[in-house]
């Protein structure tokens, strides 16, 4: 009887599994080489980021989170790097709250050392010096995110 009670308990636990973390797209860009390489080395780092959701099945999900990362030197474009980092994750028993963050927030976090470190090593091949992207809050960012979907929801029904 015990043995059951357990079995159940933990079909009901929510679990977190990481299948598989994979780079599912990358590009690289030199588009002033190699007159950039004669500049001096001080670039301006834009950072952009991005996620895309699917749902695979009912407890599986593809995360892609999009790591852009454009370096100016003296207003020229010295590289252009972008990876589709992706992770698929079974994800169950989480109530319908909480997976908005598991899928906003946690799996991306989960995944960007692995997009950082993909970023890195073209940067380098790319013949440049070594970047290391700083850790990001992916959950000020949800958060950001979310906050932004209510304001244009609330200024759409405003125009209703």
């Amino acid at each position: 009887m015990a043995e059951e009670n357990t079995a159940a308990t933990e079909e009901q636990q929510p679990k977190f599994i990481i299948q598989k973390i994979y780079t599912k797209d990358i590009s690289f860009e030199t588009p002033n080489s190699p007159e950039i390489f004669r500049e001096e080395w001080k670039p301006k780092l834009d950072l952009q980021l991005g996620n895309e959701y699917t749902r695979l099945d009912d407890d599986t999900h593809e995360i892609i989170l999009i790591v852009t990362v454009t370096a100016k030197v003296n207003d020229q474009v010295a590289f252009l790097a972008e990876v589709k980092q992706a992770g698929i994750f079974t994800l169950t028993g989480y109530s319908k709250e909480e997976m908005g963050p598991l899928i906003g927030s946690y799996c991306p976090n989960t995944i960007f050392p692995f997009a950082r470190e993909v970023i890195s090593d073209v940067v380098i091949k790319g013949g440049f010096p070594q970047l290391v992207l700083a850790p990001v809050n992916f959950d000020a960012v949800y958060k950001h995110q979310i906050d932004q979907a209510r304001q244009q929801m609330e200024a759409a029904q405003a125009t209703h």
